[in-house]
């Protein structure tokens, strides 16, 4: 068995700790380049990607194992992130530097011995160690002498020790970044099932595809939207559920496979935890993230099949395909290449060209070519199945109009699945000549799959029944559950006309679409992303720049593209976090900690209403109507104008304490000044609140620094809020009295000057 890694960090320390632990012998530990992430190549040839599925293998029951691992990779993260923020804020850059002078001092502490005093290695030695290593990526390092102890103690590795190392830096750089690894974390990680009575919501984004690393326009306009109206639902009390995973079959991963010399299941494998690593860091909250590559896929995936060839809605016919005679197989999808017949871009795959995005006959293709080998195929014809559209158009409207009303969807969902009706439905090909897919279980077709937007959409079935046993409560009782669906516009159709038609066509009471939301393209500065060429910010390049979560998901929720495509742009970015993160809520969040702390004894006090002024009422009633207004369109799925409404509040909130003043009235009328005191820290809780579906990190910030505890009564704060009894009154109440804050309180963000933009622009430009 051998195992392969790039830099000894948290992760491969945390490999070799199972290893140990677990008395796995025999194991070539093998550091070389070029490594995305580590991996275990198994004597039989079966190759495990990561620390999760290794640490499994190995020690497959033992959960404080599992817990000490996530212990140490959030511990390091934090870490790395809180001195790359110091490191930016001070300008500390050459190896003289206080900075360096700094880690050199913990190098040389954990060179000495183990932090805890111990003879047993702490989360924290490990943290501290594997994050230097990685910094200095010195071979004589100090910390390197320590690294044979290291691996002689790590089988007793079980402490959960606090971080000195943290302290220090708060007491050296507190003054100038809030350094904190706070999160929003619930209280119940139970998979829900629907109750009755209650509203039961399932929140879908559509399945990502794990040939490669989603860029942040994949991430906007699926994973983070979806994850911003599922914390909604659950802030307002329903029962609610958040389903997504990989979509791991079809041509994309063979053809992926192919071009890096692995199976398609170890492709899977590798994607699928660069995936989930990628949605951990963006902190998208699913209740559970899959994939497809599973036995209850094929189960449900086949079911759904012989229940549409039962009701006779599936038919056989010939296609002529594109055949290689010297891979001596049929060219499905992106196995052809060629010139696009509309555009005459040399971009077109397959059935579809990247660049004009139109559809077309594969045999239309221009000079096509097999992708594997070169060579120039030749027409053959192939047996396959084809879904009956035509014999569903009627019921399929009837539903669509139906549910386009309901759940009030776009006009450009309406008018994309109104236009499939209307230029007539064809027959639907669900077979393709692969290898890896689902079997389709039919005679004379043993050696075919399943199509994969026959296959893809029931990922959303398949994953739920991986995550429960109980997943039929929400696929097959639709009066009892609304589904809301995430994508990008390219999706539509299939959300829209092939899914809902293959579960009507199974006629088994299949829960089908309530909500469709859909974005427009995200563009890269004036292009495209292109991970090829190395243009724009892939989602395992973000936490290398330096800029915290909530700064990437703010500007990506408030530039969202909803009715026509945006761009992303270094500049824009750091105009907003600098004028609307920096200067709006992070000045107001400061000002208003600051002025409680000094001025109040750092306690929170209740809200006097009849010491309120005019202009005070006057000021609540009006972050009132725009907080209705705010649930409103969250309610509507309108994101980005909901979000625009939280930031709204907080702009109030600033004008008032600029022209209040509060603390200047302590000492004239000293109840007046409490209670506008209190009320400004009553209107921070509610802009936290409000921010909460979107940046959660940042309202998991506020709450640590104003005190606030994580209850079951705070995961309800908008339900409790938004209760139809309430009045503008209640947001004077969102505090309770006497909380006291706590003893750091210290700016949030920070700012990003034009050199770092022009760093980081040129850094990601990629190749022209």
């Amino acid at each position: 068995m051998k195992f392969f890694f790039t830099t000894l960090d948290h992760e491969v320390l945390s490999i070799i700790i199972s290893l140990r632990r677990s008395g796995t012998h025999g194991v070539k530990i093998k550091d070389v380049t070029n490594v995305a992430i580590p991996y275990f190549q198994m004597d039989n040839g079966t190759f495990l990607y990561g620390d999760a599925a290794i640490n499994l293998f190995v020690y497959p029951s033992n959960l404080n194992i599992q817990e000490l691992y996530g212990r140490i990779s959030r511990q390091t993260r934090v870490l790395a992130a809180s001195l790359k923020e110091v490191k930016l804020q001070t300008h500390l850059d050459n190896e003289e530097s206080e900075y360096r002078v700094f880690l050199n001092e913990w190098e040389t502490k954990l060179a000495q011995g183990f932090i805890s005093g111990s003879e047993t290695p702490s989360v924290c030695d490990i943290a501290l160690y594997s994050f230097i290593e990685s910094e200095f990526h010195k071979d004589d390092s100090a910390a390197a002498k320590l690294y044979p102890n290291l691996l002689s103690f790590v089988s007793r590795c079980d402490k959960f020790e606090n971080f000195p190392i943290m302290d220090e830096l708060r007491d050296k750089y507190g003054n100038k970044l809030y350094i904190s690894d706070a999160h929003i974390e619930r209280l119940d990680r139970t998979i829900p099932l629907p109750i009755k009575g209650r509203r039961n919501i399932m929140v879908t984004s559509a399945l990502p595809y794990v040939n490669n690393v989603p860029h942040l326009g994949n991430i906007i306009g699926a994973v983070l939207s979806a994850d911003v109206y599922a914390r909604f639902t659950r802030l307002m009390g329903h029962n609610s559920i958040y389903i997504c995973g990989t979509d791991e079959y079809g041509t994309a991963t063979e053809n992926k496979a192919l071009q890096e010399g692995l199976t398609p299941q170890q492709i899977c494998d590798k994607y699928n935890k660069i995936h989930d690593q990628i949605y951990k860091w963006f902190q998208i909250d699913f209740d559970y993230f899959g994939r497809t590559t599973t036995q209850q896929q094929t189960d449900i995936a086949q079911d759904i099949f012989l229940r549409a060839q039962k009701n006779n809605l599936l038919l056989e016919d010939n296609l002529e395909q594109l055949f290689c005679k010297k891979c001596e197989r049929f060219l499905a999808d992106r196995f052809v290449e060629g010139t696009c017949p509309l555009c005459k871009s040399d971009r077109a795959r397959g059935d579809q060209c990247d660049d004009c995005q139109k559809l077309f006959d594969a045999k239309d293709l221009i000079k096509p070519k097999c992708a594997q080998c070169g060579s120039r195929p030749e027409v053959r014809q192939s047996r396959h199945i084809f879904l009956d559209l035509p014999k569903m158009s009627e019921r399929l409207e009837t539903w669509l109009e139906g549910s386009a009303k309901k759940g009030q969807w776009s006009q450009n969902s309406i008018n994309v699945s109104r236009a499939w009706i209307r230029d007539g439905l064809k027959p639907r090909c669900i077979t393709r000549d692969l290898k890896w897919g689902t079997p389709v279980p039919a005679k004379g077709f043993e050696n075919k799959v399943f199509y994969v937007w026959f296959d893809a959409p029931i990922g959303y079935l398949s994953i739920t029944a991986n995550a429960t046993e109980k997943w039929e409560e929400w696929w097959k009782k639709p009066e009892n559950v609304e589904l809301y669906q995430f994508m990008g516009k390219d999706n539509i159709p299939f959300h829209t006309v092939i899914f809902p038609s293959s579960l009507l066509a199974a006629d088994d009471n299949y829960t089908l679409l309530h909500h469709i939301s859909t974005t427009e393209y995200l563009n890269y500065e004036d292009g495209k992303f292109s991970k090829s060429r190395g243009t724009g910010v892939f989602g395992d390049a973000c936490d290398k720049t330096g800029i915290p979560v909530e700064v990437w998901r703010y500007y990506l929720l408030s530039t969202r593209p909803e009715s026509s495509d945006s761009y992303f742009q270094w500049k824009d970015l750091a105009q907003k976090n600098n004028s609307e993160l920096m200067n709006n809520i992070g000045n107001f969040c400061n000002r208003v900690l600051k002025a409680t702390k000094s001025k109040l004894n750092s306690t929170i006090a209740a809200v006097n209403i009849d010491k309120l002024t005019a202009v005070d009422i006057d000021t609540v009633k009006s972050i009132w109507e725009i907080f209705k207004k705010y649930i409103d369109c969250l309610e509507r799925v309108q994101l980005r104008e909901s979000l625009a409404h939280a930031m709204e509040v907080s702009s109030v909130g600033n004008r008032y304490l600029q022209e209040a003043q509060p603390w200047s009235k302590l000492e004239s009328d000293k109840e007046v000044g409490v209670s506008e005191m209190a009320l400004v820290a009553n209107i921070l809780r509610l802009v936290a609140g409000m921010l909460e579906p979107f940046i959660p990190s940042f309202s998991a910030k506020v709450y640590e620094q104003m005190g606030i505890q994580r209850t079951k009564e705070e995961e309800l704060f908008l339900a409790r809020l938004a209760d139809p009894k309430n009045d503008y009154k209640a947001i004077t109440r969102v505090v309770k009295e006497g909380t006291k804050l706590s003893q750091i309180i210290a700016p949030i963000f920070r700012g990003i000057g034009d050199e770092e933009v022009a760093l980081l622009r040129d850094t990601y430009k990629g190749q022209s």
